[in-house]
Parts: C-alpha cells; structure tokens; sequence
C-alpha cells in the first residue's frame, strides 16, 4: 500500500514528506486547503478529529502528528535509506532530546512568526506585533544555545544527519526565506553552515520542488 500523505503544501506535512524521501518510501500526497477549511469538514474530521494536517493513512493504519509521524517511519524502516535515528541507545537519546528541543522551544517562537508575519496579511488581519517581537527574542535565544551546539558537533545530535535535523526543515524554511529574518541564521556561524547542509540535502530540494508552500 502507498501511504497518504495529506496537506503537503504546509509546513508540519512538510516533516514527513522529507523523513519519507530520505527513508525512500513511496508515498501519494493529497491536497487539504487551509484557506478553505476543508480540514475543518466532517469526512477530514473523522480521521483527524482535531482538523489539523498532516495525517498519514498507511493501509488500514492511520496517524497524525508530525513528529509521531516521523519517529514511526524511522522506526519502520530503519534498515531502509537513511539512518535518522542513531546507532546506538545513547545517539537515539540525543536524536530524541534534540526533537523534543525543537518542539518545545524553536517550534512556537517560529510558528508564531509565521501565523503573524505571514498568513494574518493573507486573512486580511494585521498580525500582532508583540507577539511578533517576543518570538524575535525567543527565536534569538534558542539560536544561541544551537550555535553553541554546533561549534562542538556537525548536526545536532551529534556528527550524523537525523530527525532532529530534519524536523527543522520546514519552519527553518519559512525563517531563512519568508519572515524576513534570515540574518537570525546568517548572523550564527555554526547555525549558518548546519542550515546550508541541511537544506540542501535532496530530500529537501525535492520537497521543494513538489510541493510549493501556500505562501
């Protein structure tokens, strides 16, 4: 069975897609249309009650959140493509540190930046501009602690390419390229140069090249 991908156009689905393509797993991508609420209606509501995107249907088995998503494809296919878990208890420790970092402290500073900076002009309503220079800050500080990261080690967890890495990839996007505030990345040496290599993975360029972001 080929696994469906839905909302490919934005950024969390974006996750997926890329852990997919690394893990050379083939997939069909099916459009959902934010603007039109259609993961508001009732069909999309009875596979993701929460209305959110991206879901995957793998057969008969179906999962949502990007994260759980990716974690359970590398899992899954662990012996297949690229390795983004570890290869050892101790690596996997640090992939799985580094996910929950990028989750809980870059995540809501970017995604808040992008809700205002982005897609509130689109809804023809101004974004909020405290919220837009608290996530500057925020967004500032996490950049620290990763420059610090990485002048000791190439990718996050340590020297090898992993779901930590990659779970940056579509929101770094929408950072380095759409908010206006790539010199946040730019400005970071050791930042700057993960974030070259990263994206610049094939995986990546693929996605890109796909599925276009909505904005």
């Amino acid at each position: 069975m080929v696994v469906k991908v839905y909302g490919p156009a934005y950024g969390s689905p974006k996750r997926v897609l890329v852990c997919l393509f690394e893990k050379e797993v083939e997939f069909e991508a099916v459009d959902i249309d934010l603007f039109k609420g259609e993961h508001k209606q009732p069909d999309f509501l009875k596979l993701q009650p929460f209305g959110e995107v991206p879901l995957v249907q793998d057969g008969d088995y179906t999962l949502y959140e990007s994260r759980a998503i990716i974690r359970y494809y590398a899992e899954k296919y662990k012996n297949q493509g690229t390795d983004l878990l570890g290869k050892t208890v101790e690596e996997r420790g640090l992939v799985e540190q580094w996910l929950e970092v990028e989750a809980h402290n870059f995540h809501p500073a970017i995604y808040s930046l992008v809700i205002n900076v982005l897609f509130a002009p689109l809804r023809g309503v101004p974004g909020d501009q405290k919220a837009i220079e608290e996530s500057d800050e925020k967004l500032k500080k996490v950049l620290d602690i990763y420059e610090e990261r990485l002048s000791k080690t190439k990718y996050l967890a340590g020297d090898f390419f992993s779901l930590a890495d990659l779970g940056h990839l579509a929101f770094g996007h929408y950072l380095v390229n759409q908010t206006g505030r790539g010199n946040l990345v730019r400005e970071r040496k050791h930042v700057s140069a993960w974030w070259d290599d990263i994206s610049s993975r094939p995986s990546w360029k693929k996605v890109l090249e796909l599925y276009k972001y909505p904005v």
